[in-house]
């Protein structure tokens, strides 16, 4: 884990690209992640399928008017001529575009007459720098298409691919609905994966605070917690996405699709109310990190004052005979130095015995 500088990026939204300019001005808020922009089609029914990579918005405009289903994938959101261009041929409002181009959104969706926009945080684990990477994901939804625009390349949306590719399921025979759902679906069961992660996480942690925190573990619970923060700021606002999808009496979303939605809603809640309660274990880690220091610092002040104590009269003795009085009779005896030490010698021993029988050591 990262300790020199805990990344904030995702908790604390940066919009300092975005401020004085008009309505509708679309500018990239984000930071460029993919050498150019790809667009991957795949254009599919019950018994055909079509796939092709480009790089130009142009060639999406065959399949605007096909009666087949057609997923369109943007990955990088860099070239802002390109979206433009492919919002002129879907006739997407700029307002949307706007949205997509600003990376800092909350999740949300958007019902519109032609077509449903819905933006959410896709998140995952990174187990290099066990941290959580996040991207924003829109989804456009039309009749008999799907646009879904990505920040970068690699993602976890393969195993929908996978499914279009082998007709596994019934995907293949479904709408653009059913394909929108299942992208939903997919980016929240990474949610559980990624708890998974961080409750691992919080385990380690837990056993290094009852063995004993080092310096280190802090910074730790506080990566830890702004981890949560931002699964927490993810997931939240999903469930009103769900239950607006579901309550929607868009001709887009079709009563078949219903079910699928409801058991989406369900894992929505699930995936809040782990997070919540994460929230208050990290809250219960950093007390427990805070109880395990002060009980360090009590066992090292118990010993100090120990020695302390047992030193007083010892030093009250040599304080005494140290005086250099002239007339002083135990300076004359030979013995005085061996029964003084003794006597010391005694008291130290005497109150240890006497602390121990306390059980103050």
């Amino acid at each position: 884990m990262n300790l020199e500088k805990p990344a904030i990026s995702g908790v604390i939204a940066r919009r300092t690209k975005k401020p004085g300019l008009p309505p509708e001005s679309l500018v990239f808020t984000g930071t460029r992640k993919t050498d150019q922009t790809i667009i991957k089609i795949i254009d599919y029914d019950g018994q055909s399928l079509h796939e092709e990579t480009t790089v130009k918005s142009g060639d999406l405009l065959p399949f605007m008017d096909k009666a087949t289903l057609t997923w369109i994938d943007i990955e990088g959101l860099h070239d802002v001529e390109m979206i433009r261009e492919i919002g002129d041929h879907f006739s997407i409002h700029p307002l949307v575009l706007e949205d997509v181009l600003n990376v800092n959104q909350m999740p949300k969706v958007e019902i519109g007459e032609n077509y449903i926009y819905v933006v959410l945080k896709m998140l995952s684990y990174n187990d290099n720098t066990n941290k959580v990477d996040g991207e924003q994901v829109s989804i456009i939804t039309g009749e008999n298409y799907v646009i879904t625009f990505q920040e970068r390349e690699d993602d976890m949306l393969d195993p929908i691919r996978e499914r279009i590719r082998t007709n596994k399921g019934r995907i293949r025979n479904m709408g653009a609905d059913y394909l929108c759902y299942s992208l939903l679906d997919i980016i929240t069961d990474h949610y559980f994966i990624l708890l998974e992660k961080i409750g691992e996480q919080m385990e380690d942690l837990e056993e290094e605070l009852m063995q004993g925190p080092r310096k280190e573990t802090l910074k730790q619970l506080y990566l830890l917690k702004r981890e949560n923060m931002l699964l927490r700021k993810s997931v939240r606002p999903l469930r009103e996405v769900i239950t607006r999808l579901e309550r929607s009496e868009s001709k887009l979303i079709h009563r078949k699709t219903m079910p699928y939605l409801r058991d989406l809603y369900d894992h929505t809640i699930q995936v809040i109310d782990t997070v919540e309660t994460y929230r208050d274990l990290v809250a219960g880690l950093v007390e427990l990190y805070l109880s395990s220091v002060n009980n360090r610092m009590n066992e090292v002040m118990k010993v100090l004052t120990i020695i302390a104590t047992i030193f007083i009269p010892l030093t009250f003795i040599a304080g005494i005979y140290g005086m250099n009085f002239q007339y002083m009779p135990e300076l004359e005896w030979p013995w005085a130095y061996f029964a003084v030490l003794f006597i010391m010698f005694l008291i130290a021993i005497g109150m240890l015995l006497y602390f121990k029988r306390k059980k103050w050591i």
